[in-house]
């Protein structure tokens, strides 16, 4: 397998991070997003998204962190970390959604603002986050695992990292208890591995 990825992109940290908690190598590929390397036709080629991360397993070639977690899962992990009943399924594919929605547009969007200079609208990216920030608390006062089970699941893995990155962005996680008992529980985790920030 081949990863291809950015060092401060927490949807390519979450593969990485996956990889590791399952056992699996892949063999990591630095895209120079500054350089446009990702626009470039033979990127292109790969991924015709144009975005990191993007993985290659044997003639499979798989964009979008979600989906890359939803196969690596199915292909190669135990199954308690993509259960198979509807039910687990159903609240797997909402914290996902979550995820590339919720997640990335309010700590995600903010952290791209602070880091990187993105022209953002700050306060209501602030907003967004915090309310994001409190739904998951809320949650997780009362789950210790996102999708409701005994064990993690790739829901889990999706929302971690822009949540758990969330200071980078100027947000204060302070407040919010229940995640971090959430980040030790992740953290305590075999294969667990960090990302700058973290």
């Amino acid at each position: 397998m081949r990863l291809h990825d950015f060092d401060l992109s927490g949807n390519c940290y979450k593969v990485q991070l996956f990889l590791s908690l399952i056992g699996q190598h892949a063999e990591r590929v630095s895209v120079d997003l500054r350089g446009g390397e990702h626009k470039r036709p033979a990127f292109l080629a790969i991924n015709p998204r144009g975005q990191v991360p993007t993985l290659e397993d044997g003639s499979l070639s798989l964009g979008d962190s979600q989906a890359i977690l939803v196969y690596l899962a199915r292909r190669y992990a135990d199954e308690h970390w993509y259960p198979l009943d509807p039910a687990s399924q159903g609240r797997v594919a909402g914290w996902l959604s979550f995820a590339a929605n919720e997640v990335q547009h309010g700590p995600g969007l903010a952290r791209l603002g602070k880091l990187f200079g993105a022209p953002i609208d700050e306060l209501a990216v602030t907003a967004k986050a915090t309310k994001t920030l409190e739904l998951l608390n809320t949650h997780l006062a009362e789950h210790q695992w996102l999708a409701q089970a005994a064990e993690p699941s790739i829901a889990d893995v999706a929302v971690y990292p822009y949540v758990a990155l969330a200071g980078d962005g100027g947000l204060d996680l302070t407040p919010y208890a229940h995640l971090h008992s959430w980040f030790a529980r992740l953290r305590e985790l075999p294969g667990y591995i960090g990302m700058p920030g973290l």
